[in-house]
């Protein structure tokens, strides 16, 4: 299985998720034509056994080929925010593709035609093809799931837009090869920041969103068997790459697991499978910046 994370942070989120000829997009906060540029910037990439930049303007066609090359078969959507859910309806009217969601989440965002909304329970795993989606649900200020997903051979999870870690979530997580994790903001930076007090309040409550210290702590706990730790939904604002990994790193010491944090534009590809040499040293992540100067 092949997890490229399209986009991670307040301007958008999609992570797709690839195995036997199944492509599925987690979180539409992105257009078809950023996909579109991505896949086709990490695919160059793995074609030539290096990493390249694709820095067309994200509002035209990728020179690799249409949208339409790059469709998924079909949207997983985590919850209702706009980062996350933005886009879902014109990938359904566009490609007429399933949209897979909550019921919760269907009821407060617009998907598009319904003839095409698959519902899933929030604690029941589900299939799409070579995939299946085992969710959890998750504390946020909207109806949010955690998602572990499974080809039968890996396992990779992603865990976004929660204000605390509920009882049961390294469980759910536990064993994963590949582990997303929401590391959104430092508490010093969020305190001095220019943020109005109540969207302080927002981010600090149990559901909000997950400091660097909070995702820390669950790291540390972390059992053995995950390979790759991607540290997602970086604020912008409240935050820094440097300081969210010093942070994880401390966490996850002897643990053998490789680090990095993903950039609020991609593509960043990670693959399940445990790279060469991971059991002995921490390998470097492939990133690739979408856009000049990332």
């Amino acid at each position: 299985m092949q997890i490229t994370i399209i986009a991670s942070g307040s301007g958008g989120n999609a992570t797709l998720f690839a195995s036997r000829g199944t492509r599925v997009l987690v979180d539409a906060g992105v257009g078809p034509r950023v996909l579109a540029q991505c896949l086709a910037a990490a695919a160059t990439a793995s074609a030539l056994g290096s990493t390249s930049d694709c820095t067309s303007d994200c509002t035209s066609d990728c020179t690799s080929g249409s949208t339409s090359a790059w469709t998924p078969d079909a949207i997983v959507i985590t919850h209702a925010h706009a980062d996350h859910v933005g886009v879902a309806a014109r990938y359904n009217k566009k490609h007429k593709i399933p949209i897979y969601a909550s019921e919760a989440t269907a009821r407060a965002a617009h998907l598009g035609d319904p003839e095409r909304v698959r519902l899933f329970s929030p604690r029941e795993p589900f299939a799409i093809g070579a995939l299946t989606f085992s969710p959890r649900p998750l504390p946020h200020d909207a109806a949010q799931v955690a998602l572990v997903v499974d080809d039968g051979a890996r396992r990779a999870a992603l865990v976004t837009d929660l204000g605390e870690v509920p009882p049961g979530l390294l469980e759910h997580v536990a064993g994963c090869d590949v582990l997303m994790l929401e590391s959104n903001y430092d508490e010093d930076m969020l305190d001095a920041g220019p943020y109005p007090q109540h969207l302080k309040r927002r981010i600090l409550s149990a559901r909000g969103h997950l400091s660097n210290a909070q995702a820390c702590a669950l790291l540390a706990a972390l059992p053995g068997g995950t390979h790759t730790v991607a540290l997602m939904h970086l604020s912008e604002n409240n935050n820094r790459p440097d300081l969210a990994l010093a942070a994880a790193r401390d966490a996850l010491l002897g643990k053998r697991a490789r680090l990095l944090a993903a950039p609020p534009r991609g593509p960043l590809v990670l693959d399940t499978a445990p790279p060469p040499g991971a059991a002995r040293a921490p390998l470097p992540a492939r990133q690739l910046g979408l856009f000049p100067g990332m």
